[in-house]
């Protein structure tokens, strides 16, 4: 498991983490998740893989805690495959890691993607509603490009809104892609949810979601997953 920091984008702190899954083969080096995450969906082993990072993400947060001044501040994001979300002891399996690693649950965020709420929405909504009450905090990552409807968007137990990669790398490219930008950042707040800017890579980027409202962001620029 590597580790991506998340920044308040105004003061530089880091905030958080988000936990992403990499494979080192042996013989054929670095496989990127793109790879490999379809093949282990194919064999059944998503929910084996996203135990692993869970339970990876949880415990290296509590080390953090326990060793840095102000770590009990940090958060960590872990994401989620819709086969997690259909799993009947999804909600247990996240309690148990919450307990064994020692962590608050308010300092856990869990990524969903537009396509899974839009596409397992029904089946979705006990299962967020069950993970509020548990008390964890809930993201849609890769915001914008999927299909997600505004009534569905306002009555979601969600906290947090991820603007995609993909409309961060076209800022500076025109008027749309900013305005684009901006009405996620304005659409979030209105709803009381934080917005976290993915993929900022250039220093033109990162003027530029300050200046479009945007506080919380990750991206090579700021920090590679190490």
């Amino acid at each position: 498991v590597h580790y991506q920091p998340l920044f308040d984008l105004r003061s530089g702190r880091v905030l958080g983490f988000e936990a992403l899954v990499r494979w080192q083969h042996h013989e054929d080096g670095s496989i990127s998740p793109g790879a490999f995450l379809p093949i282990a969906e194919e064999a059944g082993l998503m929910l084996k893989l996203s135990d692993f990072v869970l339970n990876c993400a949880c415990h290296q947060l509590r080390n953090w805690q326990q060793a840095m001044p102000a770590g009990e501040l940090l958060s960590m994001s872990v994401n989620v495959s819709g086969h997690d979300i259909a799993h009947a002891a999804f909600v247990a399996r996240v309690g148990r890691a919450l307990v064994e690693s020692g962590i608050r649950p308010q300092q856990l965020c869990l990524e969903l993607t537009e396509n899974i709420l839009s596409s397992r929405l029904e089946a979705a909504m006990p299962v967020l509603q069950e993970l509020r009450r548990l008390g964890v905090q809930l993201a849609i990552d890769d915001f914008g490009t999927g299909y997600s409807s505004l009534s569905h968007l306002s009555t979601l137990p969600i906290d947090e809104l991820k603007i995609d990669r993909s409309f961060v790398a076209r800022l500076g490219d025109g008027r749309n892609e900013a305005a684009v930008v901006r009405s996620v950042v304005l659409l979030g707040h209105s709803l009381g949810k934080r917005v976290v800017a993915e993929g900022i890579e250039t220093e033109a980027q990162l003027a530029q979601l300050r200046d479009l409202g945007c506080r919380i962001g990750q991206g090579y620029l700021l920090g590679r997953p190490m």
